[in-house]
Parts: structure tokens; C-alpha cells; sequence
């Protein structure tokens, strides 16, 4: 088996492992493996190759590692993506402080009220503020 079969199976089990655990990490190895795997069509020294996957390994963790890092930091987790913000919907419990519910199109979510102020009764209409994961906070129209 050639060199760079070697270092492109590592990039493919690498990236394999970066999907089934996505941190962030396993990336940088599949990046290494895939670049050694180019040098190694110009470099036939294992000792070699085996050093540059370890440098460029390094460099990736240090250069793309805090991208990802970053990126990751601003994505919306529950994936809303702010779509229920500013929208109208009704309590269908009461809704306060720690509990609550709500119905907007035709879907039930946990809901909380955003300011101190009196618990919305079930049955009114709200407003949503703003959303923290799957949690809704609303106040009163």
C-alpha cells in the first residue's frame, strides 16, 4: 500500500469520526491526513511524513480550531433561528416566571414570561420576545 493511501485513509477515518462525534477536533487530523497524503507523492521518507502530519496537525488545531470554536459559539442551538420572534400566539396554560405553555401554529412550546409582571391567564394572546433553546418568553398583548 502506498504512503498516501495511508494518509488519506487516516483523513477518511478522521473526518468518519468527526461526524459521529462533531467537536471540532477529529477535523484537524482529517485536514493533516489529507495534506501529508499530497506530500507524500513527492516524499518517500515515513519519518518524514509522519512529522509533517504531526506539524500540520498542530497548525490545524491552532489555526482552525478557534474558527469552529467561534462559529459554533454563535449558532442558534434549538435552530429556531428567531422565526417566532415578534409572532402572536395563545397560552394554553397559565404562563409564568418558571412554567407556562403556548400554541403557535398548531405546535405546543414551553413558554416563561420575560418581565416581572402578573401571570398570563390560559387563553390569552401573547407576544414572543424571545427565545432561549426550546423555551419562548413572551408577555401579554
Amino acid at each position: 500500500m502506498a504512503l498516501w493511501q495511508i494518509f488519506s485513509i487516516a483523513g477518511v477515518v478522521a473526518i468518519i469520526l468527526e461526524i459521529t462525534i462533531p467537536s471540532g477536533f477529529f477535523l484537524n487530523f482529517a485536514v493533516a491526513g489529507f495534506f501529508t497524503a499530497l506530500i507524500s507523492l513527492y516524499v518517500s521518507s515515513i519519518t518524514a511524513l509522519v512529522v509533517d502530519f504531526i506539524v500540520i496537525s498542530l497548525l490545524s488545531i491552532w489555526l482552525i480550531r478557534p474558527l469552529l470554536v467561534r462559529t459554533k459559539d454563535s449558532d442558534n442551538s434549538s435552530g429556531l433561528d428567531n422565526k417566532y420572534i415578534g409572532k402572536t400566539a395563545k397560552a394554553l396554560e397559565t404562563i409564568t416566571k418558571s412554567s407556562g405553555a403556548i400554541t403557535i401554529y398548531d405546535e405546543r412550546w414551553d413558554a416563561r414570561l420575560l418581565n416581572d409582571g402578573e401571570d398570563i391567564p390560559a387563553g390569552s394572546e401573547v407576544k414572543i420576545i424571545k427565545n432561549d433553546s426550546l423555551v419562548l418568553y413572551v408577555e401579554k398583548i
